[in-house]
């Protein structure tokens, strides 16, 4: 095989995503660098697919258009360390093959180096023996094989044989891959779409990922399990994963232009892990540093904030390790802070634990936790200190009691709904007092318009409103506005009540009975109502209420 065009090369990136999606559990399980969070395979995952669905989207014969697609899937979908590298390496590609119409073996190769120039550069402190490495070993062996070679086929082959080679070599660079035994994660998910790229050049299947068959395999799965412990939870210097994105607004940055790395190097000082890539349009920053709030604000300086995503890495690596350590007799260390809310709905409950929640008690309305329940949650987190976030006000009281018998310093934050729980949360600064932080949250939660959407289960009257057994019944901000027997004209309703020309961000979380299509068409009717407002769409799978909704 002589070239490639963009249909073909689509083909490649499809497979290759597939095949790393097929194996990012065991991606996740590798992951012991830069802390031993687990998700180097659910990050990388997720950024390909997000290039992949883009480049299907808008697949051209053109093989550079193809790659602009691609580019831009990966940029958006970009997610922790190595999944922000990932989006490098081929936007580096993809600016240096955009104008051409096929591909072969030497631009290709050409390719593959320059995208590891970008991903260098995207990096505050390169570190040797991760994805860096296996991506920079293969992309010499590239460039040195196609000075002889035209087959593509031969040409990736030699790409993943030192793809492999290099990645059983990182333990060699990176002390603790060799302490625990396992190499890099994020260059095991490359060389799982390298894999990807020539089973597609080939001709060939991938196998299906099937569970751990051999007794070697399992053996080594229960290893790699238990290299997650290697640490303790308490050593993590950095908490907070924290990733966002800056769309520049002209307002902002005519009188303060931004400088990527000016920028860099303000954030530099905030914590590790640091990475800024940008465009004519937007910034996307990935750090892990305690004080999520500080590196918003930077961001803020040139423009609004979107997809903003806020991991407790410490809490990750607990649920991680817990089970590990439930077999302990000595006592875990403590964690310097937790924050202890409520919530029903699988979805819900991730949510909140994604953006720094340390336990997320079931819960809610027809289903309040006594004090009893909140203690044992805070006891179970093992914090120094702890906020307390009921987000229902039936549930205040009762947080309230669980902070004044707990016996560490403790502050309830009277939430009374999720989308104030979620408010709060992110204003949490971990470097403030417990008073201060309570101050902060309560605030940051008042601002938040909350609306919901449930059934009644009875005929009657309330607000001026007539209610009929099984009707839909919006409820905004704690007052019922509309009972129909249509959830969509109820929900369309409670949208155009609640969403005004001020507000800038719109958050839709749809329950168990919703599908997501369903929730789809709602967002669409926001679009096409609000046009100036962001919308985050959240399967909460929570009972009772099919919509709650988010207006800031």
């Amino acid at each position: 095989m002589k070239s490639i065009d963009g249909l073909q090369f689509a083909e490649m990136i499809s497979m290759g995503a597939y095949h790393l999606k097929q194996n990012a559990d065991y991606v996740d399980s590798l992951n012991v660098f830069p802390v031993p969070d687990g998700d180097t395979g659910t990050n990388m995952n997720l950024s390909m697919t997000s290039g992949a669905k883009e480049t299907a989207a808008n697949v051209s014969a053109h093989l550079g258009k193809t790659s602009q697609a691609l580019s831009k899937g990966l940029l958006m979908g970009a997610r922790g360390n190595s999944g922000v590298i990932l989006s490098q390496l081929f936007r580096g590609f993809g600016k240096s093959v955009e104008e051409k119409e096929v591909l072969t073996a030497s631009e290709f190769a050409e390719g593959l180096r320059y995208g590891v120039e970008t991903a260098y550069k995207a990096v505050m402190k390169p570190v040797e023996g991760t994805i860096l490495t296996v991506a920079k070993d293969a992309a010499a062996v590239a460039v040195e094989t196609a000075a002889a070679e035209t087959d593509l086929v031969q040409l990736m082959e030699a790409i993943l044989t030192e793809a492999k080679a290099s990645l059983k070599r990182t333990p060699d660079l990176l002390p603790v891959l060799k302490e625990v035994g396992v190499v890099d994660s994020g260059g095991q998910g490359l060389v799982y779409v390298y894999e990807g790229f020539l089973a597609c050049l080939k001709g060939e299947e991938l196998p299906e990922r099937t569970v751990v068959q051999s007794m070697d395999e399992l053996v080594s799965a229960e290893h790699h399990r238990n290299v997650q412990g290697f640490m303790d939870t308490a050593d993590i210097e950095f908490g907070y994963c924290t990733e966002f994105m800056v769309r520049f607004e002209d307002d902002k940055t005519k009188n303060h232009p931004f400088d990527e790395n000016d920028f860099r190097l303000q954030l530099n000082e905030m914590g590790d892990s640091l990475l800024v890539i940008s465009d004519e349009e937007i910034a996307k920053v990935h750090i892990h540093t305690e004080n999520p709030g500080n590196a918003l604000s930077c961001g803020q300086q040139y423009g609004s904030l979107i997809n903003i995503k806020i991991e407790n890495m410490r809490q990750q690596h607990m649920d991680i390790v817990g089970d590990q350590s439930a077999g302990k007799n000595t006592p875990a260390k403590k964690v310097p802070y937790a924050i202890v809310t409520v919530a029903m709905g699988e979805g819900i409950a991730d949510l909140l634990k994604s953006i720094g929640a340390s336990f997320v008690i079931e819960g809610g309305q027809t289903m309040n936790p006594s004090t009893e329940d909140i203690v044992k949650a805070i006891q179970e987190v093992g914090a120094e200190r702890v906020l307390i976030l009921p987000n229902n006000k039936n549930i205040v009281l009762a947080a309230e009691q669980a902070a004044e018998v707990i016996g560490i310093e403790a502050a309830v934050v009277p939430t009374k709904s999720v989308p104030e729980g979620l408010a709060a949360i992110l204003a949490f600064n971990p470097e403030a007092d417990v008073t201060a932080n309570a101050k902060s949250m309560k605030a940051a939660a008042s601002v938040v318009k909350t609306g919901q959407v449930t059934t009644a289960v009875r005929d009657t009257s309330i607000d001026g409103v007539a209610i009929h057994t099984d009707d839909y019944m919006a409820i905004s901000n704690g007052k019922i506005t509309i009972a129909t027997p249509s959830l969509d004209t109820t929900m369309k309703s409670l949208i155009d009540d609640m969403i005004t020309e001020d507000d800038e961000i719109v958050t839709v979380i749809y329950g168990e009975d919703v599908s997501k299509q369903d929730a789809e068409q709602m967002v669409a009717y926001i679009e096409g109502q609000f046009e100036h407002v962001e919308i985050e769409l959240y399967n909460g799978k929570q009972p009772l209420y099919p919509y709650i909704l988010s207006v800031e």
